[in-house]
């Protein structure tokens, strides 16, 4: 071998050394997902016993200094990148609840759409777009990820395709699941956070259960609140898990008198207009419901 190849693969042996180097002084990132709209609801069906954000206030400065100090145990040896909040909004501006989480240090809020049902639209698009970039980027080398929506697997895929480990963080279903088996099967990690946990940051509100306004409002036909019905019963199978659901079958045409009030409770927040009163209107909901229900079963 000539001293010429030699001095040059001393010369790369050198540079690989620093390199090596250079990374073993790098220290471990890592950054929290969190999807506002999941955390909501899990937390208040598991504290307050319901989804309706109306019904309970969160503290959600409470709870992001509750997961930061979570992932500084998980994470020992890793510096803290930021906490990113994704949540819906009108229009995609921030209301003054928003605007006081945006304002807390080391956190992102990130806004999707809500639509006229109240439905976040483009959440998990956002969630995916930033996970695949920091991933890409190797700004991060580990994720916590809280959230149950199936569509985030793909989020996951993305980011663990540039090498970074996502974890997956839930709250404690009050029954059945409220995260999706493919995304559990996914991830590089589970933790659930129980009721003790979660209890010191949600408040039941005394006020009166939520009442839309009516008055002015076009009355829904009969097909569009058996379409909500049926809607919700997706959701709950979705979140609840199966199980949990199948029990209601043989009660039929009757459904027990807690999950009827909570089932009128989701389908005035998604129609933003009031069944009280409207007894053929709910006979049309509960209709949808079941006949999804059926279809599942």
């Amino acid at each position: 071998m000539s001293d010429e190849i030699s001095a040059r693969l001393e010369r790369t042996n050198e540079l690989l050394q620093r390199m090596l180097a250079e990374v073993a002084k790098t220290p471990s990132t890592h950054a929290i997902f969190v999807d506002a709209g999941y955390v909501y609801a899990a937390a208040g069906r598991l504290v307050a016993g319901t989804e309706d954000r109306r019904s309970f206030d969160l503290d959600a400065e409470g709870l992001i200094e509750a997961f930061i100090d979570k992932a500084r145990t998980i994470f020992a040896d890793s510096r803290l990148l930021r906490v990113y909040w994704y949540d819906g909004a009108r229009r995609r501006i921030h209301t003054a609840e928003q605007q006081s989480i945006a304002e807390l240090p080391d956190v992102k809020v990130r806004l999707g759409n809500l639509n006229a049902n109240n439905q976040q639209k483009g959440v998990d698009s956002l969630i995916r777009t930033d996970l695949e970039s920091l991933a890409r980027h190797r700004a991060i080398s580990d994720a916590a990820l809280v959230g149950g929506d199936e569509d985030l697997v793909s989020a996951v895929e993305a980011a663990q395709g540039y090498g970074a480990r996502v974890h997956l963080w839930g709250i404690e279903a009050s029954e059945g699941r409220n995260q999706a088996e493919p995304l559990l099967w996914e991830v590089d990690s589970q933790r659930t956070f129980d009721l003790d946990f979660c209890k010191p940051y949600v408040t039941r509100r005394t006020a009166v259960a939520y009442e839309p306004e009516t008055e002015g409002l076009p009355r829904p036909s009969r097909e569009d609140v058996r379409f909500v019905g049926a809607q919700i019963a997706a959701t709950w199978v979705g979140s609840r898990g199966r199980d949990s659901l199948v029990d209601l079958l043989p009660g039929h045409p009757y459904l027990p008198g807690s999950v009827d009030q909570e089932l009128l409770i989701e389908a005035e927040a998604l129609l933003q207009y009031s069944l009280r009163g409207h007894a053929d209107l709910r006979r049309a909901l509960r209709d949808g419901f079941w006949q999804h229900l059926q279809a599942q079963f």
